[in-house]
């Protein structure tokens, strides 16, 4: 199975496809989620020139199983460009199949070609299977409190 997978970017016509794997990831990291306006909002960010989103999809037998989400942010402290994933999930029955680890690969290959030499993200404590997983694959983590502030 995980040499019939396709790992790419997103075409338009999937947006769709990938609000439902946006909703199954919402649900197991226990936050809400809506698929209110954001259809189109994704199509406009996604494929507008210049955009600094990309995303990274694994495509199975025609369906969409894991996405990845990444942007290209700047660093004051290290005068340089990283690249931030949003998000990394996996469809629960093709988790532990090496996927996760071909997505990060193809994040690497991304952030090179965006000239960026590092790459974060953060994942709910909770997580454990996925910290174990960062950390089996040589990621370090730093410890902060994340806030939150609505402003409309």
């Amino acid at each position: 199975m995980i040499n019939d997978v396709i790992i790419r970017d997103i075409k338009k016509d999937e947006i769709a496809e990938l609000l439902v794997l946006c909703e199954e990831h919402a649900l197991y990291e226990k936050a809400d989620f809506s698929h209110e306006d954001k259809k189109q909002r994704l199509e406009e960010y996604l494929f507008q020139d210049n955009s600094p989103l990309y995303c990274i999809v694994v495509e199975y037998k025609g369906n969409l199983i894991a996405y990845t989400t990444v942007m290209k942010q700047f660093s004051t402290w290290d005068v340089s460009f990283y690249l931030y994933m949003d998000c990394l999930y996996i469809n629960e029955k093709y988790r532990s199949l090496g996927l996760g680890k071909k997505l990060l690969e193809k994040i690497k290959q991304r952030a090179k070609i965006l000239n960026c030499n590092l790459i974060q993200w953060q994942t709910p404590s909770f997580n454990t299977k996925a910290i174990n997983f960062y950390k089996n694959n040589n990621a370090v983590s730093k410890t902060k409190e994340r806030f939150f502030l609505t402003i409309f």
